[in-house]
């Protein structure tokens, strides 16, 4: 029995390359073919594993901000401190 399960569906993803040896590729294709999905989701599923089961680096994790929420914090900043259309239509007709 496969310890990983083939995904229901793809998430977005961003591109990543990076060199490994000749045997591991095979083996890393060989499983893939046998659980039935592509190399980039072993490799996603196995690296998902691997950060949930370290302990250190969640703690290391934890003080840690992702670049989503550095982006989403910026925007919602900007959203804020910009009128919306409408408010700026209203200002001008007083």
């Amino acid at each position: 029995m496969p310890i990983l399960k083939a995904p229901l569906i793809q998430p977005k993803n961003e591109t990543i390359q990076l060199r490994v040896p000749q045997e591991l590729k095979f083996r890393l294709t060989r499983y893939a073919e046998f659980i039935h999905a592509s190399t980039s989701y072993v490799v996603i599923e196995m690296l998902e594993r691997l950060f949930r089961k370290d302990v250190e680096f969640q703690e290391y994790l934890a003080a840690c901000k992702p670049p989503e929420a550095e982006q989403h914090n910026k925007e919602t900043k900007e959203t804020k401190t910009q009128p919306l259309p409408s408010e700026v239509a209203q200002a001008s007709h007083k």
